[in-house]
């Protein structure tokens, strides 16, 4: 009998804000931040072969400036503004050397997902960065989800979580057979608003913190901070989700959480790296 292989895979997201040339108060230009927010990814992927960096609010030049700090990671995504290089992009990082790329896809978080477009009551263009991988050493696939769901409208948040919740089933039963599915992102949504409880009640998705006792998550909850030490308006609405298995008997992978972490942006010379955390999960596909 053929025992299967347990693979396992780090994954860290974070919205590393968008560079900007009018920064907020306490708040760095980016040929500041770049060199602490490479540190961090630098750090904390550099053992870990299995990795995937899932990144939002992403410009083109931030993207190469990343690129070319960690030069063994390659990338998925394209500008949500055209579907090229302009605007943000919500991309994916990968080893090729560890993961053989099968399939990528944008789709954006409107009525015309196809193409570069705002949808329902969001303000601005949403999108999602769609992946599918094979472990070159194992040959486990996994399907890879990556977005930035906005800042304003409830009802274009609500309607993105469904339809990424339409895309994981399609692909996830898709060409490539059955995969094991990883979500993650900047919801701007807090897990009292109606995306949030949308995503965890009424999908397969389950929140990768509800799989970890709290005594043994290192370091903040929440996430999202702004660039100031006053804390009555951090929240948490930075997520790693992974989807639940059928249990019709079929021998789909399931999903462990082994570690979760949520990391500091900020350290003793008060420059924060980002107006949010990274959030750090390591997972065991079974």
């Amino acid at each position: 009998m053929h025992l299967p292989v347990s693979l396992a895979i780090r994954l860290l997201t974070h919205n590393i804000r968008y560079a900007t040339h009018r920064p907020f108060k306490g708040e760095e230009l980016w040929h500041i931040r770049a060199p602490r927010l490479l540190n961090e990814l630098r750090f904390n992927t550099s053992q870990i072969p299995p990795t995937f960096i899932c990144l939002q609010e992403v410009l083109h030049n931030q993207l190469e400036d990343i690129i070319a700090g960690l030069p063994d990671f390659n990338y998925i995504g394209v500008g949500r503004d055209d579907g090229k290089e302009a605007g943000e992009y919500s991309p994916i990082l990968y080893r090729p050397d560890v993961w053989e790329l099968l399939k990528f896809q944008p789709v954006w978080l409107s009525e015309t997902p196809d193409k570069p477009s705002k949808g329902w009551d969001a303000a601005t263009i949403r999108i999602l960065t769609v992946g599918v991988f094979r472990h070159r050493d194992s040959g486990k696939k996994v399907l890879v989800l990556n977005t930035h769901l906005d800042h304003r409208g409830d009802t274009s948040r609500l309607e993105s979580a469904k339809l990424i919740d339409r895309i994981a089933m399609e692909e996830s039963n898709g060409q490539f057979g059955k995969l094991p599915v990883v979500l993650s992102g900047d919801f701007n949504s807090p897990p009292d608003d109606t995306a949030y409880q949308y995503v965890v009640n009424d999908t397969p998705f389950v929140d990768v913190k509800g799989m970890v006792e709290e005594k043994d998550i290192y370091g903040n909850d929440h996430t999202s901070t702004g660039f100031t030490d006053d804390t009555s308006n951090d929240s948490r609405i930075d997520f790693i989700f992974v989807r639940k298995n059928d249990t019709d008997g079929d021998d789909g992978q399931d999903w462990e959480v082994q570690n979760l972490a949520v990391l500091a942006n900020k350290f003793d010379d008060g420059v924060y790296d980002s107006d949010h955390r990274a959030v750090v999960a390591d997972l065991l596909l079974c």
